[in-house]
């Protein structure tokens, strides 16, 4: 597994791959952070795909929109995956609350009810931060809850993708 420490305005970020695609992506100091990874199968190195996440990284911490994803790979119980994909389904500058999640996940699975606390669960283990955003994730009153890189962070994540989305519509205007 080979990772890379990746350095952005909001501190310290880890990026891990297996060579083909990203498996892991966490802030310094975030819950679950490599979680399930035994550390002495990590090696620092560089691969396509970790030059491609930075590519990302630098893109969106610039104020722009990447307009590419690397490639992605995880593996959880199907509950987790389903609502990790879920979370890439939402758009950037946008916000869904546990609820809604909740709602959706409960219509593709053909169950009646799915509680957003299990939803919470799942999103709280969310192991490729950013890249499957997480941090687009409200609680029903607008209040930001449950990030694991930490809720000041998250509020920096959403006010860039604010103010990207408020510059794209600038640009459309003019």
């Amino acid at each position: 597994m080979l990772i890379h420490t990746y350095l952005s305005v909001l501190g310290r970020i880890t990026i891990a791959s297996d060579g083909e695609a990203v498996t892991g992506l966490w802030f310094e100091g975030q819950k679950y952070d490599l979680a399930g990874v035994p550390k002495t199968a990590l090696e620092s190195g560089e691969s396509p795909v970790i030059s491609e996440t930075r590519r990302w990284l630098d893109d969106y911490f610039a104020g722009r929109k990447p307009d590419f994803s690397p490639r992605l790979l995880f593996h959880a119980t199907p509950f987790r995956e389903l609502i990790w994909r879920l979370l890439l389904e939402i758009p950037y500058g946008e916000t869904r609350t546990y609820g809604e999640i909740a709602r959706e996940a409960a219509i593709r699975t053909g169950r009646g009810i799915i509680s957003p606390r299990a939803v919470g669960g799942a999103i709280g283990r969310n192991p490729i931060s950013l890249l499957i955003p997480c941090h687009r994730v409200i609680a029903a009153d607008g209040s930001l809850t449950g990030y694991a890189g930490g809720i000041e962070r998250k509020q920096a994540l959403l006010r860039l993708e604010q103010e990207w989305k408020m510059d794209d519509c600038v640009r459309q205007i003019l």
